[in-house]
């Protein structure tokens, strides 16, 4: 029942902003640039995204080895395909990070060290993500504008990159974990001592491991670049107007508020944060709604082969208990 009524908020949520957005714009121009969009540079767009989603893979798949975890890149692709899916499809029942750690019950027992592998991917690539919004932001406030809604921009991302590797820093220290742990003798969370000392010593597991995060962060970089060029690609599709800059500056800062599950798949709230950050730099509205609209396409088509997969992974023997194994994650 608790799930149904997240849902139906979640819907509420998307179409109230949708409808909000639409009210603010002229829909029927924005309809015009869709029925424009040359099909070429959207294939092109897909293609280059689809690679981000495999760059993902590897990424994992490097952080995984870092632990000595080994998973095939084939699988890990399927798993993170199924990840895309159940993100854009099924965010009310089960998140896709939640199904790429479960998934990889299949090829090791150490399911504590896969699901710290899944948290680890993910703050690293979001730390790739603000390091490069800062960049972007100090080279947009000194050569295109210096308003205070930029430089509020560039203080937004200073502090998201602080907060999460400050963040991930005291997660990585055995001091502080170690401090952490005392709060588990409060006889209320005892129970859950075991199962912090499992998560610390698996967190534990990267505190050294200084080659494979800076690996790990670099691929991160390259996938973020690569969903930059979607985004200009799409907006070129249309006829262009949006310079690659603004994108590298404001592509991470909507990926970061996308994280925030108050939609359906982000729809609604990606159509609204477009215009409002590229409006910050001058760029029409309707136009910025366009490649939102576009973008919020493509999210979705790319999902469509993990859902195939997935179908097909629980139609084969899993392990009992795993979100995949029939009857179950639905």
């Amino acid at each position: 029942m608790r799930d149904k009524l997240t849902t139906l908020a979640k819907a509420i949520i998307s179409l109230g902003l949708i409808a909000w957005i639409f009210h603010r714009v002229d829909a029927a121009e924005v309809g015009q640039m869709l029925a424009s969009a040359n099909v070429w540079y959207l294939l092109l767009a897909l293609m280059l995204y689809i690679g981000a989603i495999a760059l993902n893979a590897v990424k994992w798949q490097v952080l995984l080895r870092a632990q000595g975890v080994r998973v095939p890149l084939r699988a890990l692709l399927s798993y993170t395909f199924v990840g895309v899916f159940f993100n854009n499809f099924l965010p009310a029942n089960v998140g896709g990070d939640v199904m790429r750690g479960y998934g990889l019950s299949r090829y090791t027992t150490r399911l504590t060290d896969a699901a710290v592998s899944v948290i680890v991917d993910r703050v690293v690539g979001l730390i790739a993500y603000m390091s490069a919004a800062v960049v972007a932001a100090i080279v947009v406030v000194n050569t295109v504008g210096n308003s205070q809604d930029l430089q509020a921009v560039e203080y937004v991302a200073f502090l998201s990159l602080a907060a999460i590797a400050g963040g991930f820093g005291v997660l990585l220290s055995r001091r502080l974990r170690a401090w952490i742990g005392r709060l588990f003798q409060w006889r209320w969370l005892t129970p859950l001592a075991p199962v912090y000392g499992r998560v610390s010593d698996a967190f534990g597991a990267y505190r050294f491991r200084y080659r494979a995060l800076a690996l790990a962060f670099l691929i991160a970089l390259g996938g973020l670049m690569l969903t930059n060029l979607v985004n200009w690609l799409l907006a070129e599709s249309i006829g262009g107007g949006i310079p690659l800059l603004y994108i590298c500056l404001f592509n991470p800062l909507i990926a970061l508020v996308l994280l925030v599950p108050i939609s359906i798949g982000g729809i609604g709230v990606n159509q609204n944060v477009y215009p409002f950050f590229f409006g910050l730099l001058g760029i029409p509205h309707g136009l910025a709604l366009a490649v939102s609209l576009l973008m919020q396409a493509l999210i979705l088509v790319s999902g469509l082969p993990g859902g195939i997969l997935w179908w097909r992974l629980r139609s084969a023997e899993v392990p009992a208990g795993s979100p995949m194994a029939p009857g179950r994650a639905q």
